[in-house]
């Protein structure tokens, strides 16, 4: 089964703002570890960038709208600019998955219940199996739950009919 690992909006303008992102240092660094793996198997790596309007925190062209230095894509990797919460949603992404016969999507990223939700779930409506990495998503507290019980609910949520749940140190490619 042909995989690829799917990185959703880890982007500067995440971080840093008045609500800290839940565990973002521990995330990134969970993010980073099938990345380094992919690339030494020559996995394929998609990059999603959220393109934000002006005044947005990833607003295109802000500082914001970069990737985080730790997880940013290399030469050659694609990005996928988005302006919606999926990364299906009026891009091409599917186009370029079906032309590399992608079957099997491995996410992480941010934001839990908007973004990765929103992705997990396109993916698995158009066919692909879905692998969500449990502990490399990651989201702000919200005025109703703490970002600890929205990712477990996610994780709940989504592991029962949409996508296979796996720790980040687990996440093997070469067992296609």
């Amino acid at each position: 089964m042909s995989s690829a690992l799917v990185i959703v909006d880890v982007q500067q303008g995440m971080f840093g703002l008045s609500l800290p992102l839940y565990r973002s240092k521990e995330v990134v660094e969970r993010i980073a570890g099938p990345i380094g793996r992919a690339r030494a198997e020559r996995i394929p790596i998609f990059h999603v960038q959220h393109a934000g309007g002006p005044g947005h925190p990833l607003a295109k062209g802000s500082p914001g709208w970069l990737p985080h230095p730790a997880v940013a894509p290399a030469p050659g990797e694609p990005i996928i600019e988005k302006r919606r919460h999926s990364a299906f949603h009026d891009t091409d992404f599917h186009a370029r998955l079906k032309e590399r016969g992608i079957v099997r999507l491995i996410i992480a990223g941010m934001q839990t219940e908007m973004c990765v939700d929103s992705t997990c779930r396109h993916a698995v409506t158009l066919g692909y199996c879905v692998v969500l990495v449990s502990d490399a998503h990651s989201t702000f507290d919200s005025t109703v739950l703490p970002a600890t019980s929205i990712i477990a609910h996610h994780n709940q949520t989504l592991g029962d009919g949409f996508a296979v749940l796996c720790a980040a140190a687990d996440i093997r490619f070469g067992a296609d």
